[in-house]
């Protein structure tokens, strides 16, 4: 698809890329119980000595002081940076072609911290040996796959540092943040700071305002896209760790029929109108065509929810804080309370 950057895509690099709805269990027979979301992190305060901690693999990363030299995912950086954790640099997505933050940096100050990757398949090897690296942090979609990191080159960097990651699928947001918050805390975070506190109590009051709003409409129907040039991919719900949360939330969402693969649909745009849908919920990405480049598509513009102006942002690889994920709950609950039935 023209929006993927490697040229034999794996379900990983379809994933990364705009045209994939991207987040969820790419493999539904890869582990990753409840219990790996919660299981014991390992975390010592930042003065304690030695420090360890259990990532979502079941491996322990371990070393005789707390890291300082850090090296993350762009996106977990700037869930780290939430917590008052600061990295030294960067991989994926993190400046736009314009050199303006990336989605996916939040709160980062991009000027300050080393960019080593930012696009699928980069990873300078070089300069992140460079850096004396202490920790390696990502993301994990498919079980022991680390997020963004090449497969060309995992063996090398894997070699420099201790590393961690983190489920970003087979999880729910909620889970999600509490291992980001786990593993903040053992790098020597505040986690029961004034700040969290106050973004936790914001999160919990938009889940109770987002079930509200799902119960009092139970009529609406969301749909889950993401745009390329050729095809328009339709999300099924149950495999994304923030749709998932949505749906036990209340949320009702259109069920593709999906790939082999099982978490989305591929729609020509031709059949774009295949489903109904009240609000749609589009790819937020760099990587993804975003919907004011879809004017050009008459059947984009004779969707319903198009022509009522019911389609709204979906934040697709959402930053695992308190901070970051209440404004998504918010967003969504004022979409569900302002729709109206269209399709």
């Amino acid at each position: 698809m023209s929006t993927t950057r490697v040229s034999r895509p794996t379900r990983r690099g379809l994933l990364a890329a705009g045209g994939a709805i991207g987040l969820g269990a790419v493999l539904a027979a890869c582990g990753g119980s409840d219990s790996k979301d919660s299981a014991g992190s390992g975390a010592k305060s930042a003065d304690a000595g030695p420090w360890k901690f259990e990532d979502d693999r079941g491996q322990v990363a371990e070393a005789k002081s707390v890291p300082k030299n850090i090296v993350a995912f762009t996106g977990v950086a700037a869930a780290l940076h939430d917590y008052g954790i600061e990295v030294k640099a960067v991989f994926g997505p993190t400046k736009t072609a314009d050199g303006k933050p990336d989605v996916q940096a939040g709160d980062l100050d991009i000027s300050k911290v080393e960019i080593l990757g930012n696009v699928w398949g980069e990873f300078n090897v070089e300069k992140y040996a460079a850096l004396g690296p202490e920790l390696l942090v990502t993301a994990m979609w498919e079980k022991d796959a680390l997020w963004y990191v090449p497969d060309q080159s995992k063996d090398k960097i894997l070699k420099l540092a201790p590393s961690v990651a983190l489920w970003a699928a087979e999880t729910t947001i909620p889970k999600a943040i509490q291992r980001h918050e786990d593993l903040a805390a053992s790098l020597g975070a505040d986690v029961k700071s004034a700040k969290v506190t106050a973004a936790k109590t914001r999160f919990e009051k938009a889940a109770a305002r987002l079930r509200a709003a799902a119960k009092s409409k139970p009529e609406i129907r969301v749909m889950v896209g993401s745009a390329s040039q050729d095809l328009f991919y339709v999300s099924l719900a149950k495999m994304s760790a923030d749709t998932l949360y949505f749906q036990e939330l209340g949320v009702k969402f259109v069920a593709p029929k999906v790939n082999e693969a099982g978490f989305f649909e591929e729609l020509s745009w031709e059949n774009v109108d295949k489903y109904g849908a009240d609000i749609i919920m589009m790819d937020n990405r760099s990587s993804a065509l975003q919907p004011e480049a879809l004017t050009s598509k008459p059947t984009w513009e004779q969707l319903p929810a198009v022509k009522a102006g019911q389609v709204v942002p979906r934040t697709t690889e959402p930053i695992y804080s308190y901070d970051k994920c209440a404004p998504i709950l918010e967003d969504l609950a004022k979409a569900i309370e302002d729709a109206e039935k269209v399709a």
